[in-house]
């Protein structure tokens, strides 16, 4: 909301309304200006009392001046002028997610364009502005795992931080997929599983079968796990900053490819769903639409908002109330106008 005169505006949009004020200001005055030179052209200005008597210019450009208030406040009504707030909360229904995104420094690999990490931070950030009633958190993870946010309605916070992740930030290498998933089970309330679900963008594999353990517990709590695998079976290098890419013991440049097969375990052991990023142009988005979108909400406080107060009727009041005085307001005295009408009859009595 935008400020004007003191007042906060519910619909600044409208705001050219409050432009009928001066417009009809100037339409007033310019048919001020015609009529006093018409009434020029056909009365000589000695004359001008004795064929207009009780004519007031005052008074004409009082009515013009009345109508253009009345349009002006009539203008700042429709634009919605506000004074005050009342706090009233807010409940929606929804789920709570938590957002599991790789940071490993093999989410740097180009087979995905421009590479893999900013591909699944697109992808969630695509996913953020789908969620409604929905509550999200977001985990980065490697080696190490980093709550970057909370549980939250806050769409564009959490699209802030998620576009801050980045290798530079992990304090361990590897992906620790068993880890993630742990800490995102910790987030949830642990009433229900039934409105709560764990997304991971990774492209790494389980291959110590930690990730499939924890799944087991999330089943237990009937939770589901859905996983987009951020590679191409291809694979590509992993870029190392200027000494070009990552190399094995061997010297040998190292290719990371997408396994997905412990990632799909994974995602079946909690009847949850794995799908490749190589496998649809908005993989994340796809499975939020088509699954998780789909599972039971429940009623969850969304916080408070602000209720602004339209204080509409106060510019609508003196608008009517200049409106009426402009109709009412006549250009000619009327103490005068009785005194001509009199005058021919004092005329004939003394003749």
């Amino acid at each position: 909301m935008t400020g004007f005169l003191g007042f906060d505006l519910l619909r600044p949009g409208l705001l050219a309304a409050t432009l009928a004020g001066p417009l009809v200001l100037g339409i007033g005055l310019l048919g001020l200006r015609l009529r006093a030179r018409a009434r020029e052209r056909l009365v000589a200005a000695g004359q001008m009392t004795r064929f207009l008597p009780g004519f007031s210019r005052n008074r004409a450009r009082s009515r013009v001046v009345l109508a253009a208030a009345g349009a002006l406040l009539l203008g700042f009504a429709i634009v919605g002028p506000v004074r005050g707030y009342t706090l009233r909360e807010v409940r929606r229904r929804g789920l709570d997610l938590v957002v599991c995104i790789d940071t490993s420094r093999s989410m740097l690999v180009q087979d995905l364009k421009p590479d893999r990490l900013t591909r699944a931070r697109r992808e969630v950030a695509g996913l953020l502005e789908r969620l409604e009633g929905d509550r999200a958190a977001i985990l980065a993870f490697a080696g190490d795992v980093r709550e970057v946010a909370p549980l939250s309605h806050d769409r564009s916070t959490l699209a802030a931080f998620v576009s801050t992740l980045s290798p530079d930030d992990n304090l361990k290498g590897g992906t620790d997929l068993g880890a993630a998933l742990e800490h995102a089970l910790s987030l949830f309330d642990g009433r229900t599983g039934a409105h709560e679900a764990i997304v991971v963008l990774t492209d790494g594999e389980d291959l110590e079968g930690h990730g499939l353990e924890i799944a087991r517990h999330a089943k237990e709590k009937g939770i589901r796990v859905y996983l987009v695998g951020m590679g191409t079976p291809e694979g590509g290098k992993i870029p190392d900053g200027a000494r070009g890419f990552v190399k094995d013991d061997a010297g040998k440049e190292v290719v990371s490819k997408m396994e997905g097969a412990s990632l799909r375990a994974i995602a079946d052991e909690t009847d949850g769903a794995y799908l490749p990023a190589d496998a649809s142009a908005v993989p994340l988005q796809e499975l939020y639409e088509k699954r998780i979108s789909k599972l039971e909400g429940r009623e969850l406080l969304a916080g408070k908002e602000r209720i602004p107060h339209d204080r509409y009727q106060w510019p609508l009041v003196l608008a009517a109330a200049c409106l009426v005085a402009e109709a009412g307001l006549r250009e000619r005295r009327p103490g005068e106008r009785r005194a001509t009408r009199a005058a021919p009859r004092v005329e004939k009595e003394a003749a």
